[in-house]
């Protein structure tokens, strides 16, 4: 048994859970048991439980009285309510980051943008077609890179756990995706309308690349047999 703290095992088991949920290696609508997590996590049951009820509050797990946590179920309702909340919240950390945005945040974005530029977005495993995660890490850096001189902590906060959301459903559907897009040519597109602190180009192609994203996602995920 593992001799962390309390506290610091549940960081662990919090941070754990959610890369397999992000993952998809707890897979939507699959049983989270507490004694297996404790087992297999070297930590305590405790740990577990708080590691999971923070999960919760930020709707990556859901719980229900009588049957303990779950992987939250996937479906294009969902999807599309998210993609219409993020875009609203996108918009609104885009416009202040750019207004309030000094050198130290454009050069940190000129650094998240040549990263991601020079990454390839899938990899295989075995026939399978996967999502890259460095690219994926570089994607999540990227689009915070963006928005990071935003003032606010409550906008940030909820964009993250929208981000984390999405994130989700993109790794679903990279399996079955069928249609070409040009993502990097998207993304310089947003970064020079951000670099040129054109508040109004930006937020436009942002909502585009957003919404092209879901478009996809729900043609791919309908083939998922959860939805």
């Amino acid at each position: 048994m593992a001799t962390q703290p309390a506290l610091t095992q549940a960081d662990n088991v919090y941070e754990r859970l959610k890369a397999d949920i992000l993952s998809c290696r707890l897979r939507p609508g699959a049983k989270i048991r507490i004694n297996e997590v404790a087992r297999d996590f070297e930590v305590s049951m405790g740990a577990v439980r708080e590691a999971l009820s923070r999960l919760a509050a930020e709707d990556m797990a859901v719980a229900t009285a009588q049957k303990g946590f779950s992987v939250p179920d996937v479906s294009i309702a969902d999807l599309v309510d998210l993609t219409e909340t993020r875009i609203k919240i996108e918009d609104l950390c885009i416009r202040a980051a750019i207004k309030t945005g000094d050198i130290e945040w454009e050069t940190a974005l000129v650094a998240a943008f040549h990263r991601i530029q020079r990454l390839p977005e899938t990899e295989t495993d075995g026939d399978k077609l996967i999502l890259s995660e460095r690219w994926a890490a570089a994607h999540q850096q990227f689009h915070q890179a963006i928005v990071a001189a935003c003032k606010s902590p409550s906008l940030m906060k909820i964009r993250a756990v929208l981000y984390a959301q999405t994130e989700r459903y993109r790794r679903l559907s990279v399996p079955m995706r069928t249609i070409d897009r040009d993502v990097a040519g998207e993304h310089k597109a947003i970064f020079d309308a951000v670099i040129a602190r054109d508040a109004n180009r930006a937020v436009a192609l942002m909502e585009s690349h957003l919404q092209l994203t879901t478009d996809i996602l729900i043609q791919s995920l309908t083939g998922v047999a959860a939805i």
